[in-house]
């Protein structure tokens, strides 16, 4: 690997440094994740549904690096605490918003999108996403963080032992997560080739 490939993530092939551009990048990271909250199937076991929120925080965190990825999913929440129906839709089609958000079951993995973001911006800036196999490995760790952070507020929340917060929080999102693991395995370093070209 060049030196001059570490410490840089995909967009920086193409968008430089001026404030709009990255205010541009967060926003719409945030506006992706938002999009992809959407996108959700409720279990009736658990009220962690399925979404696709995970591909595009850690694509999403990959793709832009640290900072602004971490900033993007700080935006995320904040905005659902400001009022906006941004996260994923109870059951009944309403939207958890305002202060409430704070308190509900899935809070962990929302924090988790924030320091998972962080990580996987991290490894990425040290050349990761050039190689499929490094991608996956680094969407897995991503996705652990966002794991072991939701399923411990999970199990506080509606209050049942480690056994149970794995059972509802974890085990029936891994397949969806490694399918979209190996998505993003091919998407990143596409992308980084398309730049290159």
């Amino acid at each position: 690997m060049s030196t001059q490939a570490i410490g840089t993530v995909v967009v920086d092939r193409w968008a430089s440094k001026a404030e709009v551009r990255n205010a541009v990048l967060v926003i719409g990271l945030t506006v992706a994740t938002a999009v992809s909250a959407q996108i959700a199937i409720p279990l009736p076991f658990t009220p962690v549904p399925l979404t696709l929120q995970t591909f595009a925080v850690l694509a999403g965190a990959a793709a832009l690096g640290p900072m602004r990825a971490t900033l993007a999913q700080g935006l995320y929440i904040a905005l659902a605490i400001l009022g906006m129906p941004v996260l994923a839709a109870q059951p009944d089609g309403s939207h958890t918003v305002g202060q409430a958000v704070l308190s509900i079951p899935t809070l962990g993995y929302l924090a988790g999108f924030v320091v998972a973001s962080y990580v996987v911006g991290k490894i990425a800036q040290r050349g990761a996403t050039r190689s499929h196999l490094q991608t996956v490995l680094a969407y897995v760790a991503g996705s652990a963080v966002i794991y072991v952070m939701g399923a411990t507020w999970l199990g506080h929340a509606i209050n049942v032992g480690a056994a149970q917060a794995i059972e509802y929080g974890v085990t029936p999102f891994l397949t969806g997560d490694l399918i979209k693991a190996v998505a993003a395995g091919a998407l990143l370093p596409t992308l980084w080739k398309l730049v290159r070209d």
